[in-house]
């Protein structure tokens, strides 16, 4: 495969990266997956502009390239027609510390591969392991720090579940390890804020506790790629109603979806 590497294509396997580079010892920096479907990149423009506020939060100056060209430029290399791609951006090399240079050459790196099958409905436990900090400025940002995922996944794979959902430190609903968690409840679509630890996505509508996930109709996970549908939460197991609500929202959005088989 061949990757973007800050600012030319070429082999992926050959590419270098400095063992000062900020990212690998410090998972400073920040990284958007980007949905491919029929040689186009969807929703670039905002995905783009999330890279760029994470950046401010974080006090990192994006170099100015054309990134959106750069994404297609990788795409088309790849000759893939549906794909998943990744766009990262680290502070580049450094100094050891903690204290980033001034200033600082970011390395950017655009990697792509063939779009997966959507995963099937997931089994999902409440993490126990860890909770997202919604006071942290980092909860809102795709940070290449993921960690208290990491843990929760684990946890997870320990319970013999798909994934976890993580609660937030005043024991609110944030966000599965690595998706946007939804709830539908008398066909409505509900969501966590951002307040709450969450990722921005698309819609945010009310706090939600564990009590209004095993009180929802159907309860599914949104990345970039899919819309995953969620089985079982905990010792409880969802009925199918409302997927038709689901389906919609996956055509609209042009991600696959899977529900209950």
């Amino acid at each position: 495969m061949k990757a973007w590497f800050n600012g030319a294509l070429c082999q992926a396997d050959a590419i270098i990266v400095s063992a000062a580079d900020r990212g690998l010892l410090l998972g400073d920096g920040l990284f958007e997956t980007i949905l491919a479907r029929n040689r186009k990149p969807l929703r670039l423009d905002r995905h783009l502009a999330r890279l760029v506020d994470g950046a401010g939060v974080i006090g990192l100056a994006i170099p100015p390239v054309d990134l959106a060209g750069a994404v297609m430029e990788t795409l088309a290399a790849n000759d893939l027609v549906d794909a998943s791609l990744r766009l990262t951006v680290t502070r580049g090399v450094g100094p050891r510390g903690v204290l980033p240079p001034s200033p600082c050459c970011p390395t950017m790196l655009i990697t792509a591969a063939p779009l997966a099958p959507p995963p099937s409905p997931a089994f999902c436990i409440v993490a126990r392991t860890t909770r997202r900090n919604e006071h942290s400025p980092l909860s809102s940002i795709k940070s290449l720090n993921y960690l208290d995922g990491i843990l929760a996944r684990q946890e997870a794979q320990r319970a013999g579940a798909d994934d976890a959902i993580l609660l937030n430190t005043a024991g609110f609903v944030a966000e599965a390890t690595a998706a946007n968690l939804f709830v539908v409840r008398n066909g409505e679509i509900l969501t966590p804020p951002v307040r709450e630890g969450a990722l921005p996505g698309i819609a945010r509508e009310t706090s939600l506790s564990i009590d209004d996930l095993m009180a929802a109709d159907v309860l599914f996970m949104s990345g970039s790629l899919s819309l995953r549908a969620i089985a079982r939460l905990n010792d409880r197991l969802l009925p199918g109603a409302g997927e038709e609500v689901i389906a919609e929202l996956a055509s609209r959005l042009a991600i696959p979806s899977v529900f209950h088989p």
